[in-house]
């Protein structure tokens, strides 16, 4: 009973606080924005690693202040701590993940997709192994016919957590090389098309 109490307040009190350490760190950061690929406006599939997310989302509005965006998120409750905290970038959150109702949120995707949305995945989430590929992304980028948006980047300095993802937190005042591309699967088969991907985005990718 407790813990149900204490999520219930975490819930309400950490995404707020979360988004506003992310701002205020945003702030601090000597961005260097390095375009491998012309950004393009319209519809995508925005892919970043899940030990990116503290700044990733951040880069992706602003690519795209206006473009509605739906976000991947799993079921459980680190999921909702990121959904709420997403919903302060007006990124609308579908829960599911290839581990739990993986139907349910591919279906919930689509639907977005038909709606105009673009969507944001992370494709070794949410429990890794890290910078594996699960077939999300390379999914509904095949489906859709629409390109697939890459942001990774790489910090002067920052701290790694002791977690499966080994989360990244830039230090304050560090500089980050920000790194866009812009990849087209169109034509590839699935598992040819994972493997592509991913060796994309390891290039500029944290080791």
């Amino acid at each position: 009973m407790l813990k149900q109490i204490s999520r219930k307040v975490g819930a309400v009190c950490i995404p707020p606080t979360i988004f506003i350490v992310m701002k205020l760190l945003w702030f601090t950061y000597r961005k260097r924005y390095h375009y491998i690929d012309t950004p393009i406006e319209g519809q995508c599939i925005a892919v970043t690693w899940h030990a990116e997310l503290l700044v990733s989302p951040q880069v992706y509005r602003k690519f795209r202040k206006h473009q509605k965006t739906s976000a991947i998120i799993a079921q459980h409750y680190d999921g909702e701590l990121i959904a709420r905290t997403f919903s302060f970038l007006n990124i609308i959150p579908l829960r599911g993940s290839s581990r739990r109702g993986a139907k349910s949120v591919l279906i919930a995707a689509i639907k977005a997709l038909k709606e105009g949305n673009s969507i944001m995945i992370t494709p070794d989430g949410p429990k890794g192994p890290r910078y594996s590929m699960s077939d999300g992304a390379v999914s509904l980028a095949l489906r859709s016919n629409l390109p697939l948006m890459v942001v990774n980047y790489k910090p002067s300095s920052y701290w790694m957590l002791n977690s499966w993802d080994k989360f990244i937190i830039p230090k304050p005042f560090s500089s980050l090389e920000i790194y866009h591309q812009i990849i087209d699967i169109n034509g590839m088969e699935k598992d040819e098309a994972k493997e592509y991907l991913k060796n994309k985005m390891l290039i500029y990718s944290v080791a």
